[in-house]
């Protein structure tokens, strides 16, 4: 079993004090392959800004586990991100709430892998300094008892609720897209405990009771969730 590193006590992460983390559903259906979990170490994505400290993405991925092939032309050139097998897969509400925040204007950009991924990178710095959107990209906010559940990364003109909107589990709340900070189409989840992102602290989460490491792929059908 991995272990899930430790922040130290004298530095100022902006992480939630809550004993015990807020336990969500799992946001789809199909296969979604777990990467940058906390599970396996924190902050999960190599920085505490935004409060992204315990933050995950969900990579869709085919019946076999994989993403789109890797070919000669993945390594020199950007890729339509319809050419992956996740873009427009429905994304599902997580937890039972009121919609605090809707954005869907982002358009959904280019995929990166190979030398273009590495050029991207390079103006990660130039989005950091644009801000959450530029990050997020397309996202929709869900308050649950005082938390608040961000959604990002969404399809743009597919998102399906509305700011103050009460939602459910298991509802149709958008689809899977290529928009803000995302080299290829997958979801971010994070939990945050107020909607001044920039100032929030980042709250713990779980999905279905436990919280899945890197590596393993999802696999959710009729009868409820596996992995492998």
């Amino acid at each position: 079993m991995r272990s899930m590193n430790r922040t130290p006590r004298s530095e100022n992460h902006r992480l939630s004090g809550a004993a015990a983390p807020i336990d969500l559903a799992y946001p789809f259906t199909g296969n979604w392959l777990v990467q940058n979990s906390p599970a396996d170490r924190v902050p999960s994505h190599g920085t505490y800004a935004f409060a992204t400290a315990y933050a995950i993405d969900f990579l869709p991925v085919t019946d076999a586990g994989r993403t789109a092939p890797i070919t000669p032309i993945s390594m020199v050139r950007p890729e339509l991100a319809d050419r992956f097998p996740g873009f427009g897969r429905p994304i599902l509400t997580p937890v039972q709430g009121i919609v605090l925040a809707v954005h869907d204007s982002e358009r959904d950009h280019a995929a990166y892998r190979g030398l273009p991924s590495i050029r991207y990178a390079l103006t990660q710095n130039r989005r950091v300094a644009d801000g959450w959107v530029s990050l997020a990209g397309n996202h929709v906010l869900i308050d649950s008892g005082g938390m608040v559940i961000a959604l990002c990364h969404l399809q743009r003109g597919s998102i399906q609720v509305a700011r103050g909107q009460q939602v459910r589990v298991g509802e149709m709340l958008a689809r899977c897209g290529n928009s803000g900070n995302s080299t290829e189409p997958h979801l971010h989840v994070q939990v945050i405990d107020n909607l001044d992102i920039a100032r929030a602290n980042a709250v713990r989460m779980t999905f279905n009771g436990s919280l899945p490491v890197n590596g393993e792929v999802i696999c959710l059908d009729d009868e409820g969730p596996n992995t492998r």
